[in-house]
């Protein structure tokens, strides 16, 4: 059970554990990033469930993680939460030129972004198991 002294450190776990999993996915089966994001531009409805989770997900972890400006990682989280509601926002206002944007950015280095992604993911991990 977390208390309001590791709550950032699980947030951090769990960010870095959907990186490297969700990275290892990607390097599994190439190009299911692509195809997702381009799913999610064709349909409204993926593209309004995907605001919702993002905006959902990242107001839960902004206002969950404890606010401590002497703390690097809880600073972090609260972050990390602040840009999950901006992205959820943006995906509601601008979903389709968003994902298209986003689908561009991995078309040319399709095979970095899961590399970082991983390394993100691992580093994360880190972090968090080196703060329990």
């Amino acid at each position: 059970m977390a208390n309001s002294e590791t709550i950032p450190a699980w947030i951090t776990l769990f960010i870095g554990l959907y990186g490297l999993a969700a990275s290892v996915g990607e390097m599994r089966s190439p190009g299911s990033w692509a195809a997702m994001l381009d799913e999610f531009e064709k349909s409204e409805g993926i593209r309004f469930i995907a605001g919702i989770v993002v905006l959902a997900l990242g107001a839960v972890i902004y206002l969950v993680n404890p606010w401590q400006p002497d703390d690097w990682m809880a600073v972090m989280v609260t972050l990390i939460g602040a840009a999950f509601v901006i992205e959820g926002l943006v995906i509601f206002a601008f979903g389709r030129a968003y994902l298209h944007f986003a689908s561009s950015l991995l078309g040319p280095i399709s095979r970095v972004w899961p590399w970082l992604g991983g390394v993100f993911g691992t580093i994360m991990i880190c972090a968090a198991l080196l703060r329990f």
